[in-house]
């Protein structure tokens, strides 16, 4: 008898403790209540007209910045974003924020933690997102939401969305429905964003799946959505590209692309694009090829940028391949795929499309020129104009693709930067139309005679401290759109021969200051290899920018730090704001009143920073 009491506690005590184990995993573990953090709003939202700002110099509405999330899952990494219902939404291995469009104001937001957002989209009014555990890629999520309150509609454990961007975590949704897969990415489920529940099933064509993974290799709009299959035929593999419905899981058309490899897919209002490494390729509604580019090149290592105008396609490509470095914007009639117009262009990183307008990222608004720049082009003639953005930006960073969009006025811009070091951050910025001022609109409203000549930031004395007096200055100019500024706005200064070549002619006095230091005579006429101290090689003075006000010239130099993977802040150097850029002291911007200036030396270690105090004192106490 003892031992069978003993036998019956010792089963108690498993059951009491197997009772425990799940009763803490389920109401610990996987609880709610400590995992997720996530607000609502019951505030309305004024929808926003399809329109930008209108041409001119930009300002800055508002702005945020989302720091990248690197989860358990290598290149899920990417910060996305997307304007629409007068909100918008912030997408990140964080999880959803939610802002308005007009104010930048929070409304609402969701992240889980111990869980990491692996992909999301949105369909009308709903918004769902896909999270997978930490540590536990088995242990999946599919969470919806009102895209307005950012109420929770429904949770659904265990699905998997179909092909899911590494760049922009999206994956296609429409008509009400969100798409997903099976375990095998070899059938699309088509599942409600009101109920949670399968709606329809659809078995992909025989030996194909879907590519697992990829930078871009889905896309969607609401009444059609497009996947890339990773198919195998005849033992051969061979890329396709598959159109559904998503509210009836049919197809709508089928296409055999031209490699192996994963495409790019975008999806523009009746038209898509797909390029797969060897060409790209715009279908019509019905699947018809209309246009091809073809070069392996052709958009380089991204998507194209490419925007629908009324009855006509607007595409950015490389002609000769992407390592040459020419751009063309090209202008094609949908669907006859008659070419309106091309005209060679900057490259382009994003465009937008809104009132009739295309609006166009530009890298840099001049070679020399600290700003990123915006060109409005308008979709008739392919004629545009230029304005400065009132940040610098640096498109090959990691983390987050340049992207632009256009609503209710104001131009939505988010780039990659590398601050808070080390992973970086994603910044957006709401712009709208800036005050007009008395200059160019392509200098943002500053006069062209406000910029000073970069050559007479150094004079005679600060080139003879520095032990440079066998020296020569060569001027650079540049232009900003159609304005060319009369004034160099880069300076070189390089050693003469040891024979003491002759300077070349300068009817316009620069590289005067030079040549006068040269011609002292208490200046010793050795060259600077005779030197007691080392000389100073790969002295560059720039005058990057000249902005409106002080205020918008500081706001620009903390955007180029944020933009560089090393920055440290300089208090030594004599202007109002400096940093040390780079991982040794070769490189110097600062700001002096409304002057950034940049200055740079290769050696000797210190030069620059030397060199740049004689700057700063020269735009402080200008002769």
């Amino acid at each position: 008898m003892g031992r069978v009491r003993v036998a019956l506690g010792l089963v108690s005590a498993v059951v009491a403790v197997a009772l425990c184990v799940v009763l803490v995993d389920t109401y610990v573990l996987r609880a709610e209540w400590w995992q997720v953090r996530h607000t609502v709003t019951g505030d309305p939202v004024t929808p926003q007209r399809e329109v930008g700002p209108p041409p001119g110099p930009l300002a800055v509405s508002w702005e945020q910045t989302t720091r990248i999330h690197h989860g358990a899952v290598a290149g899920y990494d990417g910060v996305a974003h997307q304007v629409a219902l007068g909100q918008v939404v912030t997408a990140s291995g964080h999880g959803l924020q939610v802002r308005d469009a007009r104010t930048g104001g929070e409304r609402w937001s969701y992240r889980r933690s111990g869980w990491t957002m692996l992909g999301w989209t949105s369909t009308r009014s709903r918004l769902v997102a896909y999270f997978e555990r930490n540590g536990d890629r088995g242990d999946r999520l599919v969470v919806a939401f009102d895209a307005l309150s950012g109420g929770l509609l429904w949770r659904r454990e265990g699905e998997r969305p179909a092909a899911v961007s590494r760049t922009t975590l999206r994956w296609p949704a429409g008509s009400g429905t969100v798409l997903t897969t099976d375990d095998g990415h070899r059938t699309l489920f088509g599942v409600s964003a009101v109920t949670g529940n399968r709606v329809w099933r659809l078995a992909l064509p025989r030996g194909c799946r879907l590519f697992e993974g990829g930078a871009h290799p889905s896309d969607g709009r609401e009444d059609l959505a497009a996947f890339g299959l990773d198919c195998r035929e005849d033992g051969r593999r061979r890329s396709r590209l598959l159109a559904v419905d998503p509210a009836k899981g049919t197809v709508r058309w089928d296409e055999r692309l031209g490699s192996k490899e994963s495409p790019e897919v975008s999806m523009l209002d009746g038209v898509t694009l797909a390029s797969d490494g060897t060409a790209l390729r715009a279908f019509g509604e019905d699947g018809d090829q209309f246009r091809v580019w073809k070069g392996d090149g052709v958009c380089g290592d991204l998507m194209c940028p490419g925007v629908l105008a009324p009855g006509r396609l607007l595409v950015v490509y490389h002609p000769d391949g992407d390592r040459s470095g020419d751009t063309r914007m090209e202008a094609v009639d949908v669907p006859s795929g008659r070419v309106a117009w091309s005209r060679d262009v900057p490259a382009y990183a994003a465009l937008a499309q809104a009132g009739g307008q295309v609006f166009a990222l530009r890298p840099r608004l001049s070679e020399g020129l600290l700003p990123a720049g915006v060109d409005i082009v308008a979709p008739g003639d392919g004629g545009a104009t230029t304005a400065p953005a009132p940040f610098p930006m640096d498109p090959d960073l990691p983390g987050a693709r340049p992207w632009l969009a256009a609503a209710g006025g104001l131009l939505y811009v988010g780039v990659p930067q590398a601050a808070p070091r080390p992973d970086g951050a994603a910044r957006l910025v709401a712009l709208r139309g800036g005050p007009t001022g008395t200059g160019p609109a392509e200098l943002g409203g500053v006069p062209v005679a406000d910029w000073p000549d970069a050559c007479s930031l150094l004079t005679g004395p600060d080139l003879a401290a520095a032990r440079m007096t066998g020296y020569r200055a060569e001027p650079s100019r540049t232009s900003a759109g159609a304005v060319e500024l009369p004034r160099p706005v880069s300076c070189t200064y390089e050693p003469r021969d040891e024979g003491g070549e002759r300077e070349k002619d300068d009817p316009d006095g620069e590289g005067a200051t030079a040549k006068a230091s040269a011609s002292k005579p208490a200046t010793p006429s050795a060259s600077p290899s005779e030197d007691a101290d080392p000389a100073v090689r790969g002295l560059t003075v720039s005058v990057r920018w000249v902005a409106e006000t002080d205020e918008a010239a500081s706001r620009m130099l903390d955007a180029l730090q944020a933009t560089q993977s090393q920055a440290r802040r300089r208090r030594d150097i004599g202007g109002d704001e400096a940093y040390e850029i780079g991982p040794t002291a070769g490189m110097i911007a600062l700001r002096v009143g409304r002057y950034l200036v940049v200055v740079e030396a290769n050696r000797p270690p210190g030069a620059a920073a030397r060199i740049a105090r004689s700057v700063a004192y020269r735009l402080h106490h200008p002769s």
